[in-house]
């Protein structure tokens, strides 16, 4: 079972559009930024320091599926829960519920990978196994 890690993020008035309705994209923006939250939630060394290490340069985004059920506003504070559903070969599936207190407003999923510079040309990235001691401390 994968541990849960909350970011809160505050809605401000540049983040709506002019009928005061939160941006879609901005959704999309919030669960990445709570992406890279959770693993440094769960101890995971920063990507800057795990390219120095390990060659792993971050999760790249490579798949996204979002619904929608409630708006937000700005001035809300918003809480994003996020988790692992699934752990893959060389991808794994992150779950982000989004709530404005007890009240859910969108969930998604991300299917991302654990990426290092490919070997045979460094303008190009390569997935590689799901690191095991990663995997240990998200569970």
């Amino acid at each position: 079972m994968s541990k849960t890690v909350v970011y809160e993020v505050q809605v401000m008035f540049g983040d709506c559009d002019p009928a005061g309705i939160v941006f879609f994209p901005n959704f999309s923006k919030w669960m990445d930024a709570s992406s890279l939250n959770f693993f440094v939630q769960c101890g995971v060394p920063t990507w800057r320091d795990l390219v120095k290490t390990t060659g792993i340069i971050g999760t790249p985004l490579l798949e996204i599926n979002t619904k929608f059920s409630r708006t937000a506003t700005y001035g809300e504070t918003l809480q994003i829960q996020s988790s692992i559903q699934e752990w893959r070969e060389k991808t794994f599936v992150q779950k982000h519920v989004i709530m404005r207190g007890d009240t859910m407003l969108c969930e998604g999923t991300e299917v991302r990978a654990f990426c290092i510079k490919h070997p045979d040309d460094p303008d190009r990235i390569k997935a590689i196994p799901v690191p095991a001691d990663i995997k240990a401390l998200c569970t």
